[in-house]
């Protein structure tokens, strides 16, 4: 049986990836926009809320983004006092990320957004399923690319 381009589409795990992603993330967005964030904000945020401060590479890392996307995506946050990044006082080449007090503030106003959109998608999608999905989604972190590799 010969693939058509429609059969290859439907079969591409990147497309179909990021048609979710950017319908999700979409969605994220919209609910996070009365906060004055993004979806990808607030996981930075959230994630140094949480974890405390951390080197670029360390946060990039635990986002899956490449440094110099976490960089640029740094920026807006720096611009408006939500974090900081200052040389490492042990490494000067390393960059420290801080949550200032602003960010902890901006988490704390943009938590019950999240959790009701989380809640709408969860509600929609089915718990289980959407638990599955992120073990899914997790698991892909794990097959062996090396996408940020130099």
């Amino acid at each position: 049986m010969t693939a058509t381009p429609a059969d290859d589409d439907v079969a591409c795990n990147s497309l179909a990836l990021r048609k979710a992603a950017r319908y999700l993330g979409a969605t994220y967005d919209k609910a996070l926009a009365p906060v004055g964030l993004r979806g990808t904000q607030f996981s930075i945020l959230q994630k140094l809320s949480v974890l405390g401060e951390m080197t670029i590479t360390g946060l990039a890392d635990v986002i899956a983004m490449d440094r110099t996307t976490m960089a640029s995506n740094l920026k807006p946050l720096v611009r408006e006092g939500l974090v900081t990044v200052e040389p490492s006082p042990a490494d000067r080449r390393a960059r420290i990320v801080t949550l200032t007090p602003d960010g902890r503030s901006r988490v704390k106003a943009a938590l019950p957004l999240w959790r009701e959109v989380q809640t709408r998608f969860e509600e929609s999608f089915g718990d289980a399923e959407a638990a599955r999905l992120r073990t899914a989604l997790e698991a892909v972190l794990h097959t062996g690319f090396t996408p940020w590799a130099e």
